[in-house]
């Protein structure tokens, strides 16, 4: 379980980098700076705990149903880590206070069209996670 919490951790900092990246562009700047925070790699990779039960679970219902499913619980998992970030440390790493369609700073609620696609690929990243998982641990087995 390890090696996925590291991948899903890995996969969301680049996606996250890729998508304030290209915020950027839309905003104008054409040097396309990227980021995030390391809190972030705990949040995703605890995609490995949380979300992949879920996949478990929903897995036979039809597609927009799943798709609902990811949107409603990636918002969960980023109101309750942002909570939690503020509670521990005084601040939320990311704040959209001054975004139209937030909720406390926490979560924008014009991301659920994204959050509802990022959550229908990860059922197939999880699907080859758990294939490709044996062999990724073998490699990393010590000799």
């Amino acid at each position: 379980m390890w090696i996925r919490f590291v991948i899903y951790g890995l996969l969301g900092w680049a996606v996250e980098i890729t998508w304030t990246g290209l915020g950027a562009l839309w905003r104008g700047d054409p040097r396309l700076p990227g980021r995030t925070y390391l809190w972030m790699f705990i949040v995703y990779g605890s995609a490995a705990l949380v979300l992949e039960p879920v996949h478990n679970l929903i897995g036979p219902w039809p597609w927009p149903y799943r798709g609902l499913v990811w949107t409603f619980s990636i918002f969960f998992i980023e109101y309750a880590a942002g909570w939690l970030l503020r509670e521990l440390t005084g601040v939320c790493p990311w704040d959209y206070t001054s975004v139209r369609f937030s909720i406390r700073g926490l979560i924008r609620l014009d991301y659920a069209p994204a959050w509802f696609v990022l959550g229908l690929f990860f059922e197939r990243l999880h699907r080859i996670l758990v294939i490709l998982t044996p062999s990724l641990m073998q490699l990393l087995r010590p000799q």
